[in-house]
């Protein structure tokens, strides 16, 4: 534990007094980015999003002197230039994450996730921006889909900023996770949503697993490698996984009688997979597990500073051992109870 309270204290005395941009900040992870910096005392934390409504909702909820809204998009290269003035620290999570829709609209993928990426990169180099984290996917892993494929790039385009930074200081490096519960579009809003309606629960495959984890804990991540990084780093935070079914089964039995639902008149149905989508997620290749360090609850690729596992090995939800249906009752009630209003 002293351990833990050490490398808790050593992040939040790196982002005090930083000032802080987050891309996507009105997002599911990037607001949660910005509540959790803002409890570290930065100087100031701005939000680039091109959600209006989503920014002002954030505004009125943190109701903070340290925040910032700026409306804007990553396309939008000159918006960029003059939102990153002065700036410490961006966290890049702008993107289209959802992977039916970027299979259907792939060029917009292309602008948002790639050319949108790239702006961001050649404006935080010209702009002298101390660090540059990139939020990555799973789907980044072998990519089948548009999503998966534009991410991907992304965090080559990310990891290779390094080459050409001359004589700047700036640093590059990406953080690479699966699911986060509660995230717009995500699996639990999904399976809540039709359990509300009396079901039936739709998945794709009985046999499908997936990597989860709640927003907070993803993010306290997501700083710890911010706080980490030295440039060209991928850091890939550990996650539990568990199977598709047993998590729609558990969802059922937790919530069909809050929506006055008798659980077991509410059915599941199987759909097939839908357009792009994987069977199990992978967080790290066998061939990426040569150049990987273990650092606790990250795995580094690329890292510099210590010794490389020396072993291969595949880090994917269905080689790694799965969540119980206990352990996944407990993190689905963390996750949906802690805020009430969520469930209605």
């Amino acid at each position: 534990m002293m351990g833990e309270s050490k490398t808790n204290s050593e992040v939040e005395g790196y982002y005090k007094d930083k000032v802080l941009l987050v891309t996507g900040g009105a997002g599911s992870i990037g607001s949660e980015i910005t509540k959790k910096v803002l409890e570290y005392n930065p100087a100031v934390i701005r939000v680039l999003d091109n959600n209006e409504t989503a920014l002002f909702e954030l505004e009125e909820e943190l109701n903070s002197d340290k925040l910032r809204v700026f409306y804007g998009d990553v396309r939008d290269k000159d918006r960029l230039e003059r939102a990153f003035d002065n700036v410490d620290i961006i966290f890049h999570a702008g993107a289209l994450k959802h992977v039916p829709l970027c299979e259907f609209n792939p060029f917009d993928a292309v602008k948002t996730n790639i050319i949108g990426t790239q702006n961001v990169l050649d404006v935080a180099l010209d702009r002298d921006v101390e660090k540059v984290i990139f939020v990555s996917t799973d789907k980044a892993v072998n990519p089948i889909n548009v999503m998966g494929a534009t991410k991907l790039l992304a965090e080559r385009l990310t990891i290779s900023a390094n080459h050409y930074t001359g004589d700047k200081e700036t640093v590059f490096s990406c953080v690479r996770f699966g699911n986060v519960l509660n995230s717009r579009g995500s699996v639990i809003p999904v399976f809540k949503n039709q359990i509300k309606n009396g079901g039936p629960v739709k998945i794709t495959d009985k046999d499908m697993t997936r990597f989860i984890m709640g927003i907070p804990e993803a993010v306290e991540l997501i700083l710890k490698a911010g706080q980490k990084a030295d440039g060209g780093e991928i850091f890939i935070l550990k996650m539990p996984a568990t199977n598709i079914m047993d998590l729609a089964e558990v969802m059922i039995e937790n919530l069909a009688n809050i929506y006055n639902h008798n659980p077991e008149e509410i059915g599941i149905e199987i759909i097939g997979k839908r357009v792009g989508e994987k069977m199990y997620e992978e967080l790290m290749t066998a061939d990426e597990s040569h150049y990987a360090v273990d650092d606790g609850e990250l795995f580094i690729l690329n890292s510099n500073n210590q010794e490389n596992l020396n072993n291969t090995m595949e880090y994917n939800s269905d080689y790694v051992d799965k969540l119980s249906k206990d352990e996944i009752s407990r993190i689905i009630n963390d996750t949906l109870f802690e805020n009430r209003n969520y469930i209605y």
